[in-house]
């Protein structure tokens, strides 16, 4: 598995913004330049920029605190931080909207405005709209209908108050961009290179990922319109997608003291909870979820040992990580508004794996598209063999924490028992076997809180049991949808109160995204 590191140099080559230099008169122009910006768009930098802003949007409070609460693998005893462990606070689903928009998607809209008029620059353009496909398809699924066509207008446009696109037409748009944007691309010409975090510039693997994506967003669809569904699945299956550790999409990153260099989602754990891990207490009172440690336990999951701690006093005082199974253990959902008398003796993440600031982020795995293709082929939509499809993302998701370092090795003897004790249910019904390749889904894919999230409202699985704690938003329902920010219903408010009527019950965490139907 090759991942790109993210080195000092492209930190701070991703940092360049683009400056508006403004002339006034008296041939003052200079006086207005800044001599430590650029006056021009640099589109690899600011290509750069966009993949490190697309995958850091308030990881702790959008993804841990909001989805893996309410998906039940992170939990916590307090009340403030409980959006999804209690259903409490929408504050934090209102975050990502301003800043996913105000960073990733401008970023991005910006480097395809530099690239296209260029017939030189046609692969930088085409993984560029990959790119900003991938970046809109978190948004959609987030919050259902949303800026889409106008966004990123405001300096070439004057365009200020976007209109909200259907995700219907968002989803339709963005299948066609990732179809047009795979073909176009040619492996004659060049790429973004060295600053391209992901692929390095390969045009080919490029190439697999937007298949991939496309045999996401295609299955996403298959309870609002099956027939779309099918053809769209097929044609990813067709273009071909990431089935090879060699092949999986990974930002690297570094440790050090600029926080940019670090991974978000360990830098976002770590600063938002467990600052320090050998204290009996977490900022936010946070640990695993039963639901998730109790999962990982009955099946003998071997993944546990490689992202799960429970820190144990030494004899010494001293606190040490200690990922012995038999001691793992999740705290239990809403169950508490006071911190818990036994509060030590539960699972966090573990530090050299999870917590790690030089660790890789995931952004799209074989092991996701191995659990599709398996779906596709017991919906009679492909024809390989569904068992050895289901056996080979399990093994893609446990072989890919080595990744992560030597904490996250899983030996090839705990793989083949794994699976000698958990087979795929060959013989089973189609719900049976959608259980089982949604409940895998759910642990393969952890830390990507926000895939994880949209496949559970798209089949229901893992089949979890919601809490109803005492003041809760959503009246013990399991959250469905973001909430889009305050701020939107004054500063675009027609576009925003046309859009939240076409949305079921509104603005709320229990209204549903389009393609979230029964």
């Amino acid at each position: 598995m090759k991942v790109y590191s993210l080195t000092y140099r492209y930190v701070m080559m991703a940092l360049v913004m683009v400056s508006v230099l403004t002339s006034c008169d008296n041939n003052l122009e200079e006086l207005n330049q800044n001599p430590d910006a650029y006056g021009e768009i640099i589109p690899e930098y600011l290509f750069t920029k966009s993949q490190l802003d697309a995958v850091n949007v308030s990881y702790f409070g959008t993804a841990a605190l909001t989805i893996g609460g309410s998906m039940q693998q992170f939990a916590t005893y307090k009340e403030v931080p409980a959006a999804g462990d209690k259903y409490f606070n929408d504050g934090y689903s209102k975050n990502y909207f301003p800043t996913v928009y105000a960073n990733a998607v401008n970023d991005i809209e910006e480097v395809i405005r530099a690239v296209s008029e260029d017939p030189e620059l046609s692969n930088q353009l085409s993984i560029a709209r990959i790119w900003r496909a991938y970046i809109f398809h978190h948004i959609t699924d987030l919050y259902g209908d949303v800026p889409y066509t106008e966004a990123g207008k405001g300096i070439t446009d004057k365009i200020y108050t976007p209109k909200y696109d259907t995700q219907s037409f968002i989803y339709n748009d963005m299948l066609k961009e990732l179809e047009e944007a795979a073909n176009a691309l040619d492996a004659s010409k060049s790429s973004y290179g060295t600053s391209d975090l992901i692929y390095g510039g390969d045009v080919a693997q490029w190439k697999k990922f937007a298949y991939s994506l496309m045999l996401r967003l295609g299955m996403r669809l298959t309870n609002v319109d099956e027939g779309l569904s099918e053809t769209w699945v097929k044609k990813a299956i067709a273009g071909g997608v990431i089935l090879d550790n060699g092949d999986l999409a990974a930002i690297g990153y570094v440790d050090g003291s600029q926080v940019a260099s670090r991974n978000p989602i360990a830098e976002g754990l770590m600063n938002g909870d467990y600052i320090d891990p050998q204290s009996v207490e977490n900022v936010e009172g946070g640990k695993y979820a039963k639901t998730f440690i109790d999962h990982l336990k009955d099946t003998g999951d071997p993944r546990l040992n490689a992202i799960s701690v429970v820190w144990v006093d030494n004899g010494s005082g001293l606190y040490v990580a200690d990922t012995t199974t038999a001691i793992q253990k999740g705290m239990q959902n809403a169950e508490f508004n006071n911190r818990p008398a036994d509060f030590p003796t539960y699972s966090e993440p573990h530090p050299q794996t999870i917590l790690a600031y030089d660790s890789p982020l995931l952004v799209m795995t074989n092991a996701e598209m191995n659990l599709l293709l398996a779906e596709a082929v017991i919906r009679g939509w492909h024809t390989g063999d569904a068992t050895t499809l289901y056996e080979n993302a399990v093994r893609a998701g446990m072989q890919q924490w080595s990744l992560f370092g030597e904490a996250g090795v899983i030996a090839e003897e705990r793989i083949v028992s794994y699976l000698d004790a958990n087979p795929f249910l060959s013989g089973g019904s189609l719900e049976e076997q959608m259980e089982q390749i949604g409940t895998q889904k759910w642990v393969s894919l952890f830390l990507d809180e926000y895939e994880i999230f949209a496949n559970w409202r798209r089949t229901g699985y893992p089949a979890l049991v919601p809490v109803n704690y005492p003041g809760n938003l959503t009246g013990g329902r399991i959250p469905t949808r973001f909430v889009l920010p305050d701020s939107e219903s004054t500063i675009n408010a027609a576009n925003f109160q046309e859009a939240v009527d076409r949305q079921g019950v509104g603005n709320a965490l229990t209204s549903t995204v389009w393609w979230d139907v029964p």
